[in-house]
């Protein structure tokens, strides 16, 4: 005979209860969304897996049984961010154009969830939408006819330098304003112009152009020299067989 399941006790006065309706099932993919949510809003350094459990109204050793620890979470974490890279199908005729589109696709999905690209350094893809955009620049990269050596070391590169860049934009403050951070740059143009220009004739002179260019032409010319360098050692590539 099953027993009849017994209501909710009445509360103490003034304690908060939660809705047991509105409750996920405690599985893996409600974990990562929770680590998400909490590295979105406060960086890697507010994740913990206190907080996620505490998110998902439940104690940490229940984590446990879905993800062996913080580190397994946080490449989880950076796995499911990768979801949301849409690489084309290869053209040999637009390869370098498709290359570049999808390093800055990766860019972009990284910036907009703090510093999780940190998750990336030193680690190499293993998780399912890791290998699904490994293997779509692959595809690109040997539809447009990149030795295979050249491609190896290319993926190597490309990553590093994709993950840096995400990285180092997330250092900046969060709450720092464009104008905060325009007003920190013009004081950088004037203090190497006045440097004393017999031990910094180049700083010096080159302190406007220097400081010049926006972030998104410094960016653009990143994956410029990224893709264009890719292209020419593929093409002395083709010359040396």
């Amino acid at each position: 005979m099953t027993a009849e399941a017994l209501p909710d006790p009445p509360a103490r006065p003034g304690a908060r209860r939660s809705d047991p309706r509105r409750r996920r099932p405690l599985n893996r993919e409600a974990v990562v969304d929770a680590a998400l949510a909490i590295v979105d809003a406060d960086g890697l350094e507010g994740l913990s897996m206190r907080r996620v459990a505490e998110r998902l109204e439940t104690g940490p050793a229940s984590l446990y049984a879905h993800v062996a620890n913080k580190d397994e979470l946080m490449e989880l974490v950076y796995d499911r961010v990768l979801a949301e890279v849409r690489l084309p199908e290869p053209d040999k005729r637009r390869w370098e154009e498709q290359l570049k589109d999808a390093l800055r696709q990766l860019y972009a999905v990284l910036v907009a969830h703090r510093d999780i690209a940190f998750v990336s350094m030193a680690r190499l893809p293993v998780g399912p939408n890791m290998l699904r955009v490994a293997e779509g620049l692959l595809a690109i990269l040997r539809a447009g006819g990149v030795p295979e050596r050249v491609i190896a070391l290319a993926m190597d590169y490309a990553s590093l330098a994709v993950n840096s860049l995400a990285y180092e934009e997330s250092l900046y403050p969060a709450d720092a304003t464009a104008e905060q951070i325009d007003a920190y740059y013009r004081q950088v143009t004037d203090y190497f112009a006045s440097l004393p220009a017999d031990r910094f004739p180049n700083l010096a002179a080159m302190a406007g152009a220097l400081m010049e260019p926006e972030r998104e032409e410094r960016l653009d010319f990143a994956f410029d020299v990224l893709v264009q360098g890719v292209a020419a050692l593929a093409r002395a590539g083709k010359r040396r067989k």
